[in-house]
């Protein structure tokens, strides 16, 4: 019997051992994808006890909370932070096959150096030990970051916001992790929530550009990414709830832009010839900019109305969305290449059953400006557990470039969430180590070594283009 989650966790050969611990372990992390708060980050915020670090903001552990039979007021509610913890730990405790387990206790391991098992008989240690440790200066936001060999950040930001808290962050030679923004316009493009109208004011007044058109729209947007490049913006990301391609000529456009500010309701075939001209048109500027852009798909959100209606957004009632889009991604991308002003993309789905799709897809637009310009996104959300990535990344390896991929990203609020890249880590060196154990692919370890730091770290500084040394 192996020991619990000792330093081989989840290495289950000695080919994946050493190539963990000569070229994974130690690599820096680049946090490509997150949505950690930059403010938090220039205030170097010290946290007061483990709940607020683990339980604040946290979906996914809500979801495991409410499956227990948890009551609201103890993962949402104002329940004290000890209660709430306490749920946690009698909860996590059983949480047999989840990721969750293995994450609390990664970080346990990394942040509070306790290698013990969380559940209910030990959650008062626990919760002792965590709350001492958190006291001290050097578990500060910026410590734990430095902690984590986290080089750069970039965090998810809407057009309108001033970024004042990267600008504060850039300007203090205190801190030496770059914290840059990425650009998230979704609330740009769902001009069929009840808020758009409310949104184009904050736009016009942010921009300088009175909206009243699509063509004033592209014009606020294009000024808003100019400023957002004059702050070393170079990624954007889209959370779509399906992908569209309905093209349209402009004054249909400009027509059912005109509807729809005039308060009067729109189509579905409407909505969606709006959101292609919407992605052609940010597909573009993108190129021009050199601009990565990533599109998250596949998540039908907000699905427990009544909980809803109590909670708000993002607390864990949103699940996969079975609508498979190959071929509307094949001619999105299509629309943008044939113009030659297709960007480098990232294409995830939240659904698992889309993932050979997405690796015939990337094939058909791949050429030499760069490796893998085309890129299948990490497992996301609901598959970023062991099964989810094997899967992806086996799946990457049949159908693509599995050695050009630019692996993990946090994509959480947690600034413990750094273990997740362990994780990842350990899992993509027990498959390589497994294809070499089993005779499916050489010894060779100048290679190997070379493909494991790329996929790390490496591929994401040279594909985002970043200001960061690779690592030999």
């Amino acid at each position: 019997m192996k020991q619990f989650m000792d330093k081989d966790f989840l290495l289950s050969n000695e080919t994946a051992q050493k190539l963990y611990a000569d070229n994974a372990a130690d690599t820096p992390i680049l946090d490509y994808h997150c949505h950690i708060n930059p403010q938090e980050i220039f205030e170097d915020r010290q946290f007061e006890n483990i709940t607020q670090v683990w339980l604040g903001g946290d979906h996914y552990k809500w979801r495991f909370m409410r499956s227990c039979g948890v009551e609201e007021r103890y993962i949402t509610g104002d329940a004290p932070d000890k209660e709430k913890f306490i749920k946690w730990a009698e909860c996590v405790g059983k949480a047999i096959g989840n990721p969750l387990f293995h994450w609390s206790h990664l970080e346990l391991q990394k942040y509070f150096d306790y290698h013990g098992v969380l559940n209910k008989k030990t959650a008062e240690e626990v919760w002792e030990l965590c709350n001492k440790k958190l006291a001290d200066p050097s578990m500060s936001v910026r410590s734990l970051i430095k902690q984590s060999n986290v080089t750069l950040i970039c965090t998810t930001d809407d057009p309108v916001d001033s970024l004042e808290w990267h600008k504060k962050i850039a300007e203090d030679d205190s801190f030496d992790v770059q914290v840059l923004p990425a650009w998230r316009p979704d609330k740009a493009m769902n001009l069929e929530k009840p808020t758009f109208g409310e949104y184009l004011s904050a736009l016009s007044e942010a921009s300088g550009v009175a909206v009243r058109t699509f063509a004033d729209l592209k014009q606020a947007l294009s000024k808003r990414m100019d400023f957002f490049a004059s702050m070393g913006c170079s990624v954007s990301d889209h959370g779509l709830e399906y992908v569209m391609y309905a093209p349209a000529a402009d004054d249909e456009i400009e027509a059912i832009f005109a509807k729809r500010l005039a308060g009067e309701g729109i189509t579905r075939e409407e909505e969606l010839k709006y959101k292609t001209a919407f992605m052609i048109f940010v597909g573009k500027e993108y190129a021009k900019r050199g601009w990565v852009m990533q599109l998250h798909y596949g998540c039908k959100r907000d699905n427990n109305t009544l909980q809803f209606d109590k909670l708000g957004p993002d607390t864990g009632y949103d699940c996969i969305n079975n609508y498979a889009p190959s071929s509307e991604i094949a001619d999105y991308l299509n629309a943008l290449i044939k113009t030659d002003e297709l960007p480098k993309t990232i294409i995830y789905s939240l659904n698992p059953n889309d993932n050979q799709a997405i690796g015939t897809i990337l094939g058909c637009f791949q050429d030499s400006t760069a490796v893998a310009k085309i890129q299948q996104g990490s497992a996301w959300w609901f598959n970023d557990h062991k099964t989810g990535m094997q899967d992806q990344m086996i799946s990457l390896a049949n159908l693509g470039n599995l050695s050009g991929f630019v692996g993990m990203l946090t994509d959480s609020r947690s600034f413990l969430s750094y273990t997740r890249h362990d994780y990842f880590r350990r899992i993509l060196c027990n498959l390589l180590g497994t294809w070499v154990e089993d005779g499916e692919y050489p010894a060779d370890f100048e290679t190997l070594n070379e493909i494991v730091k790329d996929i790390c770290y490496n591929n994401a500084v040279r594909y985002f283009g970043f200001d960061l040394e690779v690592q030999a």
